[in-house]
């Protein structure tokens, strides 16, 4: 079997949706470019479609996108683009890019005492605060599965009720006290079990070691989820210090440093100082308790405002998982009311994106209305991920629309003082619910009030883009045929709003069509008029799918549409040699004059009509193909009537 060119990693922090949705962005961008991938997955059911040591020694290059460890030192010697899964989703076809053409990828060393990469490449933060979150994510991963089974089977018990598994109570059950029991001792690990898995993905083996017993202290302690996270970075960064401290020693000690020396000095030092942070930590810990606690009765408004918006500001990202943690952490001691909030507000999202394609199906395509109708189902089992896909369509307005669902869905829930004792599993867990058609009746609301302003939205966005974009070559012969030989008075007048010097380039060394729409994207870029020149490249090539823009004399005028251009903005490049390009009198183009277009639209018609008016003079022509500098072709399309 062929080798894989790119291999690649994902991976989120609850493994659900964003692991596999990164895995099928990468795979798409990969086939659509004829290049042979293979996508290793981190999900909650463990590693799929392992990469072998062979395809790994093999391949080109390694793409992880990923929130979590996904052990890196595998990729010793080989180029690695380590991103977050947030980009693997959104930016594959950037990144695919990246690993094959950008020479500034560094190559991974790994060492016994590093797993880091040597000027890790990355654009989302800097590297030391990435590691910090990655490395949290890792801790959360493994923490929720147990949250979710001990909390679950703590709610079950309930059905025999609330005190049930209280041996001096009528109500008491043998069969509901030792679900109590079981469902108990799984959230107590909770806080044992996110500081360990933060250490190990600092420090690996001897990380996790040290973390466990460390979580242990901050449990035993009172300190709460709280602890258990600065205990997991105390661990890992405790053993990453005596790395270093032991590193001198000869390799013949290697095993007695992993299986005493490491685990005795670091569970002494990192669990000494938990120990006697313990006691701060408990009262912050205690503090936040009693101030949600009191907003309950006082201001149940405020805390669904800010419960909503966090949930929606990022769909499973770290801003919605830390008002999950919270809530999490307050089933463990006993308050169900703030989950009731947090589930609503994640429910709510997915919903919407159904409701929204149900209001205005007209506004989505064929594969969008699918998607709505499958978030559904993915949000009545708690799944928000599937909302995503439709926040990124159109961010600046989508993502208000879903926050202020989200809020008045987490609202109602408080002010009807709904108490859910489970953490996941959506409207499966309605049994458990203390007011099962109130809690439903709240996210419904707040995801119909979601659902109708992402219609309208879609509505509007449809509306626009069919009366300003539609066929542009076809509305340009329209306007074209309007105009009379003769240069009218005025016809340059306000080019320079869309046109500067820089903007012009000539002796430009290209050998196909391909190759000038790919760099009027990256030239477009390098002007700051585009932020995804990736992106802007394929527009055009779309474009010239539809038709060609290839005119007379050599000329061409290509042209693309798309949210990441910030302006209406012209770029004009003269090339060394023509390239061949199907036109109104021949195959071949040397002079391109290409227009920007913003997703919203603009007045890029009325310059592309005046553009195209100018060009229908021979005069004008000829002096276009004869200048030889920027400056003269600037003044031509600024001032040429002027001069004429």
């Amino acid at each position: 079997m062929a080798k894989y060119q790119i291999i690649a990693a994902t991976g989120c922090p609850t493994g659900v949706a964003h692991t596999f949705m990164a895995q099928e962005a990468l795979e798409k961008a990969a086939k659509e470019r004829g290049i042979r991938i293979k996508v290793e997955t981190h999900g909650q059911g463990g590693i799929e479609n392992e990469l072998s040591p062979q395809e790994i020694a093999e391949a080109d290059g390694v793409i992880i996108a990923a929130d979590k460890d996904v052990d890196i030192d595998r990729f010793d010697g080989k180029r690695v683009l380590n991103v977050s899964v947030g980009r693997g989703m959104k930016e594959a076809d950037l990144l695919l890019d990246q690993i094959l053409n950008d020479p500034n990828i560094p190559i991974h060393h790994a060492t016994e005492a590093s797993r880091t990469q040597s000027g890790a490449h990355t654009s989302d933060s800097p590297s030391f605060l990435r590691n910090i979150y990655v490395s949290l994510m890792n801790g959360v991963s493994h923490m929720l599965p147990l949250v979710v089974a001990g909390g679950v089977l703590i709610a079950i018990s309930f059905f025999w009720g609330i005190n049930s598994a209280d041996p001096k109570s009528p109500e008491f059950n043998s069969f509901a006290a030792l679900l109590m029991k079981i469902g108990g001792f799984a959230m107590n690990l909770m806080v044992p079990v996110l500081c360990a898995y933060i250490a190990e993905a600092i420090a690996k083996r001897s990380g996790l070691i040290v973390g466990f017993a460390t979580g242990m202290i901050a449990y035993t302690n009172g300190t709460g989820f709280l602890g258990g996270i600065v205990g997991g970075f105390l661990a890992g960064y405790v053993i990453k210090g005596l790395q270093r401290v032991f590193a001198n020693l000869p390799k013949s000690l290697n095993g007695l440093k992993q299986i005493f020396l490491f685990p005795v000095f670091g569970v002494f030092i990192s669990g000494a100082i938990m120990w006697y942070l313990s006691h701060p930590m408990q009262s912050i810990n205690e503090g936040m308790m009693v101030f949600l606690k009191s907003m309950e009765n006082s201001n149940p408004i405020l805390l669904g405002i800010i419960v909503g918006i966090m949930c929606a500001a990022d769909m499973g990202g770290p801003i919605n998982k830390a008002a999950y943690l919270t809530g999490t952490a307050l089933l463990a001691q006993g308050n169900y009311y703030f989950m009731a909030g947090v589930s609503a507000a994640c429910i709510a999202p997915p919903l919407a994106t159904g409701f929204a394609v149900l209001f205005n199906k007209k506004a989505y395509s064929a594969d969008e209305r699918s998607a709505g109708y499958v978030n559904f189902l993915l949000g009545s089992t708690h799944i928000t991920e599937g909302a995503i896909p439709f926040a990124a369509k159109n961010p600046l307005l989508n993502l208000p629309s879903f926050m202020l669902g989200s809020a008045i869905a987490a609202t109602l829930s408080y002010i009807f003082h709904i108490s859910v004792p489970a953490p996941h599993g959506g409207f499966i867990v309605l049994p458990l619910v203390n007011k099962p058609f109130l809690w439903v009746l709240s996210i419904l609301v707040g995801a119909v009030v979601a659902g109708a302003l992402l219609a309208a939205i879609a509505g509007r966005q449809q509306k626009r883009q069919a009366n300003v974009s539609g066929d542009d070559l076809d509305k340009k012969d329209q306007l074209d045929n309007k105009v009379s030989h003769d240069m009218p008075s005025g016809l340059t007048s306000g080019m320079e709003d869309i046109l500067t010097l820089e903007q012009i380039q000539v002796d430009v060394d290209l050998k196909t069509k391909e190759d000038v729409l790919s760099y009027l994207a990256t030239f477009g870029g390098k002007l700051g008029l585009v932020n995804d020149p990736i992106a802007v490249a394929q527009k055009y090539k779309e474009r010239e799918a539809q038709g060609s823009t290839g005119m007379e004399k050599g000329l061409a005028i290509p042209h693309a549409q798309d949210k990441s251009i910030k302006r209406s903005a012209m770029l004009i490049i003269k090339l060394t040699h023509p390239v061949d390009w199907p036109s109104f009198d021949g195959n071949l183009v040397d002079t391109i004059i290409s227009f920007l277009i913003p997703a919203e639209g603009g007045d890029h018609l009325r310059y592309l009509s005046q553009t195209s008016k100018l060009l229908m003079h021979e005069d004008f022509v000829h002096q276009l193909k004869e200048a030889k500098d920027p400056k003269r072709i600037y003044d031509l399309f600024t001032q040429g009537n002027k001069e004429r």
